[in-house]
Parts: C-alpha cells; structure tokens; sequence
C-alpha cells in the first residue's frame, strides 16, 4: 500500500484558496450538509470542499463521478472524514486512476470542528433534508437535536401504487397517493377545501412534523409518471403542496426510501391505518407564495426582477417532443430559462448524485449561475405538470433563496390555451 502524506490543520488551512488543490470530504453527503452524524463540535464541511462519499467508490460509475467534480490527476488532492482507514481506501483508488498528489487529513472532527475561527460551509435548510439516521432515532424515540416536541408521521409517497407501498415501507408510515393533493384533471394542486380534508384524513396538522420519501420505481413507459418520477420525486411534490398549504414543518428523507434500504434498516409490510384528525388548524393557503399561477407567471416574464425556470430536458425545451403522451404541443414558454433536468422528461440527473441523494448545493447553484439564475430575482419553477419543477423549487429552497416558487401549471396549462404563444427550436440567446 503506498504511503500517502499526512497534513495538519494548519496546513490544510493554507491550501484553501490554492486553485490547484481540491479538498474531498468523503463522509456521507448528510453530514457535508449539516448533520452532526458523529456528535461533531460544528456541522457541515470545509468551506470550498466537495463532496465524493467513500460509498460511492464502490461504485461502477466512480470514474464518471470524479469527472463530473471536475478531479484531474494534476491536482493536489485533500481527503478528510470520519475514518482514517477509508481515507487511506480512498487514496489508493484515486492513485490507482494516477492521481499522484493525494494527502489524507484525520483531523477534521477534532481540530476543524472545534476551532470557530477555521471556515465551515453547510446547506442553509439541510435539516429539511434528513438521512434515514434521524428517521431511525426518531422512530426509535432517542434524544435528537432536531427532533420536535410535536407529533410526527412518516409519509409513503405514490402514484396511484399502493403495491410499492404494501411491498415493503419504513415502519410507522402511511401511504399517500400523489392524487390526494393534486387533480389529474389538470396535475394542480387541489383546491383549499380539498386540501384541508385530505391532510386531515391523513392525520396531519399544521403544527405535525411530517417526513415524506418514495421509492424509485422501474420505468413504465404506459404510466403517466414512469420511472423515477413515480417515487421519490412524487414525495418531494407533496411536501412543497403541504408547505403551500401551511404544514410547519416538512423534511424529505435524503435519498428516498433507497437510503433506507441501503442503510439496513427494518422494512415493514404492515398497513398501517390512517388516523385522522379533527381539524388542520390553519387556513389554507399559509403560504401562497409558495405557488405562481398563469396570470402571475405571465407577469414574471415580462418583469426585469422575475424569472420562469423550464427544469426540463433540452428536447422538450427546443420543441422537439412533448415530454408526456397525454400533452400534444411541443415548444417552450417565450422568454423561459432553460433549467435543463437531465435527459428526459423521467429523469432529473443534474439535480440528484448517484445514490438519489440531493447532489451538492454548490453545484446545482452554480449550474443555475452560468444559466443566469441568481437568488436576487423571483423564481418560478416550472416543467411539464409541476412535479420536477417541485424538485428544483425544493433545492432553491434548501439553499435559503429568498424568493422561490413553483409555476403548478407548467407546460401542459399552457400550451392546453390557444391564446397562449410559444416557441420552439433553438432560442435566440
């Protein structure tokens, strides 16, 4: 095994604005967010670090994922985490692809967390975005720094598939069909009335701690939402109607019911019964903001200081095909920001890593950057129903940017209005 140089703290310190360098944090991506997974001083990462989880080394794609961090063999490399011994695995894996310079960095937990003066960086909301560690204790009924004084529910998200539900589910949780809060006839969210009775019939309050997941689903190309976009994603919309509606508090589970799964822990196949609950205890909408309608989103394009984000893939943007079977027109919104989801309408690659966790703040903010989608405007989200535009909303959010929406009508609205003009091909700019 090759014998790879140490740093200390201090030189560490020295190295953070050399452009030549890239500093690795290699624990779990919820711990480079914010979590404490380990009772550290501070959480979160090295200000400017990026972050490449030792899990994903076992990975077939793990060639694709240091190009993707833009890692060349040239660089000095910094890893640092929680175990010495996977920082040492690491650094044989990255010699092995011929990056010369790797140093290994074991102090991370007991010097860079404890000195305030040394800079952390940490997504803004990353308790919103929970790892199936938080899930477990709180099922389990530990003592836990976010955990709430209130009541709580697990939520098991789905599209018309109870099955995926009754096959296996995180214990305690409830299904909710996708459909319970947004109507087909048009993928909007419900009206106010019927948004109060399901959460209640549901058993959830304004003031109840509620935790959505999915699954990731195999595609079918006959479903309306096949693929991934009938899982996980499905949870992410849930959670950005219940936040409209005026839930308090509302967490995703990072990764799904994948990270679950990948975690070992106990899956049950109970159905557990719903126990409703007498009254939401709020009027709905809370938050209306939350939300942008036609008429406001019109406006948005002709404002200075508002921008409509398409997060759909670039055959949909330039009008190429539709995105969906049950939407015949194909073309842009006129003066939309390509917010590019990744391949297809099914897919949302640029806004997740590997594992189906939430990919790096950093990189998704700085993708937007190069499109020109900065925090100092108002932002709609938008795509073809509302449910990936709901997932690139959420990360915004999760970066603490003060004005964020979701365009619920999306593409399909609008182009079901013949008054409405739109484009395809290439745009101009």
């Amino acid at each position: 095994m090759y014998d790879f140089p140490e740093l200390k703290t201090k030189d560490v310190s020295r190295l953070l604005h050399d452009d030549h360098t890239k500093l690795i944090d290699i624990r779990p991506v919820d711990a480079y967010n914010g979590w404490r997974l380990q009772n550290e001083m501070r959480g979160g990462h090295i200000k400017g670090a990026k972050s490449f989880p030792y899990s994903w080394t076992m990975l077939p794609q793990w060639n694709e994922i240091i190009v993707s961090k833009s890692l060349k063999p040239e660089h000095n490399i910094v890893l640092y985490g929680y175990q010495f011994s996977e920082l040492k695995n690491f650094a044989e894996k990255l010699h092995s692809k011929g990056f010369k310079n790797v140093f290994l960095y074991r102090y991370f937990i007991d010097e860079w967390t404890t000195n305030f003066d040394l800079p952390m960086g940490q997504l803004e909301r990353y308790d919103k975005l929970v790892p199936a560690q938080w899930v477990k204790q709180l099922i389990d009924g530990q003592k836990y720094a976010h955990q709430t004084n209130k009541s709580y529910i697990i939520i098991h998200a789905h599209y018309r598939n109870r099955n995926a539900y009754l096959s296996g589910h995180i214990p305690e949780a409830v299904d909710m069909d996708t459909l319970a809060l947004e109507a087909p006839e048009t993928w909007n969210r419900r009206s106010h009335k019927e948004l109060k009775q399901a959460l209640e019939s549901h058993g959830i309050t304004a003031d109840t701690t509620v935790i959505l997941y999915g699954k990731f689903l195999k595609p079918d190309n006959n479903d309306a939402f096949p693929g991934s976009a009938a899982g996980h994603i499905g949870a992410i919309r849930l959670a950005m109607i219940m936040m409209y509606a005026g839930v308090k508090d509302v967490r995703v589970l990072n990764g799904g019911f994948k990270s679950w799964e990948s975690a070992g822990y106990p899956i049950s196949t109970e159905d557990v019964p719903k126990i409703p609950v007498a009254d939401f205890g709020m009027e709905i909408p809370a938050h209306p903001e939350i939300i942008v309608d036609i008429e406001e989103a019109k406006q948005m394009i002709k404002a200075p200081d508002a921008e409509l984000i398409s997060v759909r893939s670039w055959a949909e943007f330039i009008g190429e095909v539709s995105g969906y079977n049950y939407i015949e027109k194909k073309g842009r919104i006129p003066g939309a920001v390509f917010g590019n989801c990744g391949s297809d309408a099914y897919h949302m690659e640029n806004y997740r890593n590997i594992d189906h966790t939430t990919r790096e703040a950093q990189e998704i903010a700085d993708n937007w950057q190069e499109a020109g989608i900065t925090p100092d405007k108002h932002l709609a989200f938008y795509c073809g129903t509302g449910w990936r535009g709901s997932e690139a909303w959420f990360n915004a959010w999760l970066l603490g940017w003060p004005k964020v929406s979701v365009f619920d009508g999306g593409w399909f609205e609008w182009s079901n209005n013949p008054d409405n003009s739109y484009e395809t091909g290439l745009p101009k700019n």
